[in-house]
């Protein structure tokens, strides 16, 4: 099986009803052909580095995904149609990173000090 991190971004007037239904959505085409979510995680409302079809901002949906290249192609083939999204991207991974939650609140950055000689 391979580990695979896949992130969608979905338009920013995507209401969070339809961001619910866009992650079920993939979620049953990746289990439908024999894979399994390990994790999903959706990274709210982000700023684009540039503009997206007239979009400055779009909404992360993350997901961790373990199985076989032809889900990934499944995927693809789906978003690929679906005008919620502006990208998508997949990456093949060695192992997941569970722990870390890179865009949550909540996480609080230490502050490191650097002396000066």
């Amino acid at each position: 099986m391979n580990l695979y991190e896949h992130t969608i971004v979905a338009r920013q007037d995507t209401g969070t009803a339809q961001i619910k239904q866009l992650t079920e959505k993939y979620s049953k085409i990746v289990e439908k052909n024999d894979g399994e979510i390990v994790q999903t995680e959706e990274w709210g409302l982000l700023n684009l580095a540039y503009d997206i079809k007239k979009n400055k901002k779009g909404t992360y949906i993350h997901f961790k995904i373990k199985g076989k290249g032809k889900i990934i192609d499944e995927l693809e083939k789906s978003e690929s149609i679906d005008k919620n999204l502006l990208r998508y991207m997949t990456v093949r991974v060695k192992k997941f990173d569970l722990e870390a939650k890179y865009f949550s609140r909540n996480d609080v950055y230490e502050k490191k000090e650097y002396k000066r000689d």
